[in-house]
């Protein structure tokens, strides 16, 4: 199966999706910011990556640009516990900017195990049809 990295500062949504993979047979390794993130990332070859997009330190839509910037082609699912309202006050949808800046999906918490497992497995199948990856011989 995937090797997936999880980057969000919530310990409780770090162990529901980790959970949530390594019961659908993932290995899946945890990071609690952007920057602990993007140094795992940097030494490890990662199947996916779930994102948070509200992190202290580095957020995840500048962890996102960094790790376009090293590997262009990983799927991203950025994720957020932000509510997304219609009010034109209100902060920008940060969830679709991700989506425009190049994350494949993007799911809003609390989000449903199925929701959260399909979303992974339509990453994955995206990644596949775009070929080998040029740090798949680090695996």
């Amino acid at each position: 199966m995937a090797n997936i990295l999880i980057v969000d500062d919530d310990p409780a949504a770090q162990l529901t999706i980790r959970l949530l993979l390594e019961r659908a047979g993932h290995h899946v390794t945890v990071a609690g910011d952007g920057r602990k993130g993007l140094a795992l990332f940097a030494i490890n070859a990662f199947d996916l990556l779930f994102l948070d997009i509200y992190m202290p330190g580095m957020d995840g839509l500048e962890t996102m640009r960094h790790v376009r910037a090293l590997r262009p082609a990983i799927p991203i699912i950025v994720i957020s516990g932000r509510s997304i309202t219609p009010d034109c006050y209100a902060e920008p949808d940060f969830l679709k900017m991700a989506t425009k800046l190049g994350a494949v999906a993007s799911l809003q918490k609390p989000f449903r195990a199925d929701a959260l497992l399909a979303a992974v497995d339509n990453c994955l199948k995206a990644g596949e049809s775009e070929g080998p990856d040029v740090n798949a011989s680090r695996r």
